[in-house]
């Protein structure tokens, strides 16, 4: 959504097209949406229920589960407070010359390249300061939509001081134990089709194909008379 939002921006912006004004606000809410789903803390929920939420309130919920409200430094919670009003002024901008989302006639005559491009620069503002913010942080594991890459100081932790021990049990289940610093361990039990899956999808599909040969060749337990 973000990839066609965008794209849709760049399109109408270059055909001096007011419908950029809709797209950059969406972009903005589509943003703020993808952060409150990563970073909401399902025990503790500030994800808003309702789907017409207004864009103030979802870039508000993301810059609280950013921790940004918790700074107490003046500067920074006057940029804060700058930021909610270039959110406000996007609502604003959108609401009078969108022709997208409200299904309303523009302006009769067209806003100028300058509005336009002031739309952008402020969906730019938002969006770059509450990315820079999330990026700081580590996300949480459990959660997180992230891949393996986004915890690369964590895993170079983990590969230094854990170990890991394998064998394979009657079922043909891979039974993987992790042994722990302190010398406790963490045992697993993966099959291998999802070890496959996780981590090679090229050796999975060359797997599956010599599998189902195995099968197709294996000998069928005859039918009862």
């Amino acid at each position: 959504m973000l990839q066609q939002t965008f794209a849709t921006l760049e399109r109408e912006f270059t055909d001096e097209n007011d419908a950029c004004i809709d797209a950059a606000k969406g972009l903005v809410e589509c943003a703020c949406r993808v952060l409150i789903e990563e970073l909401d803390d399902p025990l503790a929920p500030l994800k808003p229920e309702a789907a017409d939420t207004p864009l103030g309130h979802l870039v508000g919920v993301a810059t609280r589960l950013l921790d940004l409200g918790a700074v107490r430094h003046r500067a920074f919670s006057d940029l804060i407070k700058q930021h909610n009003k270039l959110t406000e002024t996007l609502r604003v901008l959108r609401n009078e010359a969108g022709t997208v989302s409200h299904g309303k006639d523009g302006f009769i005559a067209k806003l100028s390249a300058h509005h336009r491009r002031s739309a952008m620069l402020a969906a730019d503002a938002i969006i770059t300061f509450l990315h820079e913010a999330y990026l700081e942080r580590e996300p949480d594991p459990v959660r997180t939509f992230e891949p393996y890459e986004r915890f690369e100081a964590s895993n170079t932790i983990i590969d230094e001081f854990a170990a890991l021990r394998a064998e394979t049990d009657d079922e043909g289940f891979l039974q993987v134990v992790v042994s722990l610093p302190g010398g406790e361990e963490v045992p697993l039990a993966i099959e291998p089709s999802r070890l496959l899956f996780g981590v090679d999808r090229e050796a999975y599909k060359l797997v599956l194909n010599a599998c189902r040969e195995a099968k197709a060749a294996a000998p069928q337990d005859a039918e009862v008379a």
